[in-house]
């Protein structure tokens, strides 16, 4: 089916088919040129990074930090169930056991308070994802590493430009993976990067990303030869890649204002807490009305809770409702108009591959977000306010 208002639509800057020419015509494509290492300043010159590494995907870039952190048979990493299969991946590959830990009541990030119980003498990580955008509480997971010797990666997939108090998302723990998939805030199609903090990584990231070997000391002179010092694997992506996400980077604080105007637009509208004859109607039949109309008649829904520590990326705005049929309906009345919303995910504790290999326990909370969750379109080109939708096809221009 065809929709009118999809869930995602790519957005496109203007500029990206001209670096992608410009990468072209200097004759180095394979990754790891000119655009590679602006993208790789760009992060490190705006949010005070570590050493970055663009990554052909955020799922490579967890892999990679699984390799960085020795994971191996019998080791235990602590992850929230509620989250994409990769962040589980990333570890299991290493023979590591995924410890599922609950969503929060007000949120379906992880449960911070719940993490120490997790921890024994085999936990050799923990896996803060920034569910939404929306930070895990650092300050805690940080001084439990520290308390029991233990590292934390951030899973940023979905947290660009997002922030711990003043500190920004990707920046605190030992390493941080991200994503540039393109149904993320910044895109390239298919693309990630991993941020090493920790100086105790950072010269062996750089060989495990050149396949094993030294040849970025080789480029620079400061090696006669380059040759296969450690395992690794073929992780960065190709300067065309590279060209096209460094124009939706120049981009960034435009595309970052247009989609926290759309998701202050839905959570005006929808409040904190309603029932459908409380809904802010707009006068006219706009995209928005449409999207309130189709709120089942008696469901109780809520938006998303952003914790006092935590700002806003504007990555996804979405609504919980008490009642998993609700929800279902609420998205065949969408899709009956043309407009697509999605839930996910089912909770991983409860996957065919989990069920076969481990011993299954109960996580409500996660459970339930699986169940009555729902996610709104949420796109640069989305504009809730037209009676008659129109794609907006405009370029920004600086």
């Amino acid at each position: 089916m065809e929709y009118i208002i999809p869930f995602n639509k790519p957005f496109l800057t203007g500029r990206e088919t001209a670096y992608i020419q410009q990468a072209v015509d200097r004759g180095k494509l394979s990754g790891n040129g000119e655009f590679t290492q602006r993208c790789q300043w760009f992060f490190q010159n705006r949010y005070g990074f570590g050493s970055c590494f663009l990554i052909n995907s955020c799922t490579a870039a967890l892999e990679m930090a699984a390799l960085l952190l020795n994971i191996k048979e019998g080791d235990e990493v602590i992850m929230p169930a509620y989250t994409f299969v990769s962040t589980a991946n990333a570890f299991v590959l290493r023979g590591a056991k995924p410890v599922f830990v609950d969503s929060r009541p007000d949120h379906p990030g992880m449960d911070e308070y719940a993490v120490e119980g997790l921890i024994t003498p085999k936990t050799k990580a923990i896996v803060a994802v920034h569910y939404a955008g929306v930070a895990c509480d650092m300050d805690l997971l940080m001084n439990l590493a520290e308390q029991y010797g233990i590292y934390v990666v951030e899973d940023a997939a979905q947290a660009i430009d997002g922030y711990y108090n003043s500190r920004p998302l990707g920046s605190i723990g030992h390493l941080a993976a991200f994503s540039f998939h393109e149904t993320k805030n910044i895109q390239c199609g298919e693309g990630g990067m991993l941020v090493v903090n920790d100086p105790e990584f950072a010269a062996r990231a750089e060989i495990l990303w050149e396949k094993g070997t030294n040849r970025a000391a080789f480029r620079r002179n400061e090696t006669r030869c380059y040759q296969w010092m450690d395992i690794g694997s073929s992780f960065f992506p190709s300067e065309i890649t590279a060209a096209f996400l460094f124009a939706q980077l120049e981009c960034l604080e435009a595309i970052q204002h247009k989609r926290k105007r759309i998701w202050e637009t839905y959570r005006l509208a929808f409040g904190s807490s309603l029932h459908r004859d409380q809904k802010n109607y707009p006068e006219e039949e706009t995209v928005l009305h449409r999207i309130l109309e189709a709120v089942p008649v008696g469901a109780d829904v809520r938006t998303g809770l952003i914790p006092p520590y935590a700002s806003n990326n504007a990555h996804m705005f979405y609504l919980v409702f008490d009642d998993p049929g609700c929800r279902t309906d609420f998205i065949r009345r969408l899709s009956d108009q043309g407009i697509l919303a999605i839930f996910h995910y089912l909770p991983l504790h409860l996957s065919p591959y989990f069920k076969e290999h481990y011993a299954v326990t109960s996580l409500p909370q996660a459970e339930r977000y699986g169940a009555c969750l729902v996610r709104l379109p949420l796109y640069y080109g989305l504009d809730l306010d037209k009676a008659v939708y129109e794609p907006n096809n405009a370029v920004l221009r600086n």
